[in-house]
């Protein structure tokens, strides 16, 4: 359960992350850009201290947090953009996930 919460927690830094950089790269007010820039710079390092924090082999973390990620990211770009995703998108995420389960299962 550890590890899945490392890397959960990991992945939603990296898209929240991802999203907070976009945002600070078309935001007009300098202050706040450079705080949005800080911000996303923070929120990126914490991804990589979190996944990396996981006690399990990389290539097994590799599989879990594509998928998570994969997650992840359709739930930002929805929470910060509004943008729901297409059928070509669910039908790829329907791979990944299918593959990360491979990955993790597979003995």
């Amino acid at each position: 359960m550890k590890i899945f919460a490392l890397i959960i927690v990991a992945t939603i830094f990296e898209a929240v992350g991802d999203a907070v950089m976009r945002i600070a790269l078309h935001y007009h007010i300098m202050p706040g850009r450079i705080l949005l820039f800080a911000s996303a710079t923070v929120l990126l390092a914490l991804y990589g201290a979190f996944l990396n924090l996981a006690p399990v082999e990389f290539a097994t973390a590799t599989g879990i947090y594509l998928a998570s990620l994969f997650i992840a990211f359709q739930v930002v770009n929805y929470v910060f953009f509004r943008q729901t995703p297409g059928p070509g998108v669910l039908l790829g995420g329907g791979f990944i996930l299918t593959g990360a389960a491979i990955i993790y299962f597979w003995k």
